[in-house]
């Protein structure tokens, strides 16, 4: 979490005390962050901006400006207009960046299971999936309509460790807030969505949220 840091001289008979005046710094709405704890009140951080929760329901951003269309930083990948959500506009993609051999990427951690946050059953099999396995749902232009269903990938975290995962699942970038995605919003067009065997096996803690990665088909 950033931390601001001011210094402060105050003039004293026997010396000079120095002290540290310290400040959380806390993103409001569409503000960037990295993990929950760097949104303001009910706000939670969705693809490194800070939004409302759309399973609480807030409205506290419904009056931000929706994302403009055009040019997507990641790559060549064009926005597809935009999903409202319970008064949010999300950013809809039917492309992903280029894959190459070192593709970036954010991590995001997935319940595969029955009852889990990813609502339906994986696209690839219809089944649901057990978690310790190590698998991942690829943003709709990775997941290329079904194309890298049941291939096998290859993510490095940028503590040097890597593991190889198994595609078995659509982290839909076009569709999103409703009983089949779990009323999620879309997801952007850049994510990795895995198991907790995937995050166990990088050494990284879920309750980051998201995480830089790389990846490449194995």
């Amino acid at each position: 979490m950033a931390k601001l840091v001011n210094s402060v001289i105050f003039p004293a008979p026997l010396g000079i005390f120095i002290f540290a005046l310290t400040a959380t710094a806390i993103s409001t709405c569409g503000g960037p962050c990295r993990t929950q704890d760097d949104c303001d009140g009910q706000l939670i951080c969705i693809s490194g901006k800070c939004n409302d929760d759309p399973e609480v329901g807030t409205h506290i951003c419904k009056f931000s400006p929706p994302s403009p269309v055009g040019p997507d930083p990641s790559g060549d990948c064009r926005q597809s207009g935009t999903l409202t959500c319970r008064g949010r506009n999300y950013p809809r993609y039917g492309c992903s960046p280029q894959v190459t051999s070192s593709t970036p990427a954010i991590l995001t951690n997935n319940d595969f299971s029955k009852g889990g946050d990813g609502g339906g059953p994986s696209e690839c099999d219809g089944q649901y999936h057990d978690n310790s396995d190590p698998i991942v749902a690829l943003s709709t232009g990775w997941y290329a309509g079904g194309s890298r269903c049941g291939q096998w990938i290859q993510i490095k975290a940028h503590n040097g460790r890597s593991v190889r995962a198994k595609v078995v699942d659509e982290c839909d970038s076009m569709n999103g807030c409703d009983d089949e995605h779990a009323y999620q919003p879309p997801c952007h067009n850049n994510i990795v969505d895995a198991s907790d065997a995937v995050w166990d096996a990088l050494g990284l803690d879920t309750d980051i949220g998201e995480v830089p990665i790389t990846w490449s088909m194995a």
